[in-house]
């Protein structure tokens, strides 16, 4: 009885609202070199996506979003939509975009920043850290009720943030090779002082409280550079999870924002019900994250509720189980199953990158392959 009282109060919840945060990078078509001509590609690009467009920390990336959505096929038209139009703005430039989550080659010369009073100070602050963060991610954007319950989901999500970084991999180059890494991104990103998976929050004030702490200590400049991989938006209604490597197709993006916003769903259903928060010893999930990032969806991961290596695959199975519920309450279950069977079949962003490569070994060709991926006509 209790578990069909709880089934009927899911089913009466608002569905829950989901925006995606994609960043890119530009590429120069016939060197195939990083182009750092990001502001200007933003500035070719705003008056088609306004703000949906912006320019990130160096000037070899730009930034699209979408608006928040309920229908997640919306979201994936509007995706489409964006990523097209900056496309074809940055071809009337003679350039491309790639998403993946590090460019297969790093840039020549010294990094090149994009201006501005806080980038200025995140260099200043962190020094060669930002040197190498010419790294590209994809961020999900889950609407919360309240900053409460926003810090109570992040605790319910943190023991699917390896299974999450597995199903997302896709940056497995770096300088011109191959780094052996499913996400290269997740191991230069770690490098941060605050970042990987987030800690586990008794309150939204105990939130509050350590970020004041993080900023009083220095290891962060202000609260939007909390770089957990789960956290409270610092300007939006949001829960923010921003494990995932930019998406190498929109159907990877639609894939990720689908379930992330089903594992949210389901964490309200848990904590509606009183159900604490599983909490894994933080350094099984640290562990965890790193095996994910490194093995991606064709390796083993560990199961954080005995320790033991299983298939990742195995893992990704136990996920989509548990948040089928949510999943068809949303209307995404047959989405996600579709999609589910292709990444069985073709495997990761970072499969297919290492596929490509491996046809003819010519970074050209994976650089080529990625621009052309990237935006499907």
């Amino acid at each position: 009885m209790r578990h069909d009282a709880l089934s009927v109060r899911a089913a009466r919840r608002p569905p829950l609202t989901v925006g995606i945060e994609e960043e890119l990078l530009l590429i120069d078509p016939v060197t195939r070199e990083l182009s750092p001509r990001g502001t200007e590609l933003v500035r070719e690009t705003v008056g088609a996506l306004g703000d949906r467009t912006g320019a990130e920390l160096t000037r070899y990336q730009v930034k699209l979003r979408t608006g928040p959505h309920i229908c997640l096929r919306e979201a994936d038209e509007q995706i489409r939509d964006a990523r097209r139009t900056l496309a074809d703005s940055a071809d009337r430039l003679g350039l491309r975009i790639a998403s993946t989550g590090t460019p297969v080659q790093a840039p020549t010369g010294p990094v090149l920043f994009t201006p501005g009073a806080r980038y200025a100070q995140s260099v200043a602050h962190y020094r060669a850290l930002d040197d190498e963060q010419v790294v590209c991610a994809c961020h999900i954007h889950v609407g919360m009720p309240d900053p409460r319950a926003a810090v109570q989901v992040s605790n319910h999500l943190r023991p699917w943030l390896p299974v999450l970084t597995a199903l997302t991999a896709n940056s497995p180059f770096w300088t011109g090779r191959d780094t052996g890494y499913a996400s290269w991104r997740t191991t230069s990103w770690g490098r941060w002082p605050v970042a990987g998976p987030p800690p586990y929050l008794e309150s939204a004030a105990h939130l509050d409280e350590l970020v004041q702490t993080l900023i009083r200590a220095e290891a962060l400049v202000d609260r939007a550079g909390l770089y957990w991989d789960i956290r409270p938006s610092h300007h939006l209604p949001t829960l923010e999870v921003r494990v995932a490597d930019a998406a190498l197709t929109p159907d990877d993006s639609i894939l990720l924002a689908a379930v992330v916003r089903a594992l949210a769903a389901t964490a309200l259903t848990a904590i509606q019900a009183g159900e604490p928060a599983p909490r894994p010893v933080p350094e099984l999930l640290r562990a965890a994250c790193w095996r994910a990032a490194r093995d991606g969806l064709s390796g083993r991961g560990i199961d954080l509720s005995t320790g033991r290596l299983v298939a990742q695959r195995t893992l990704a199975e136990r996920l989509l189980r548990y948040v089928a519920p949510a999943l068809e309450r949303h209307g995404d279950l047959g989405l996600v199953r579709s999609h589910w069977r292709r990444l069985r079949t073709v495997g990761t962003g970072a499969d297919r990158q290492r596929a490509a490569y491996q046809r003819r070994s010519s970074t050209n060709d994976l650089i080529d392959y990625i621009i052309a991926v990237s935006c499907p006509p």
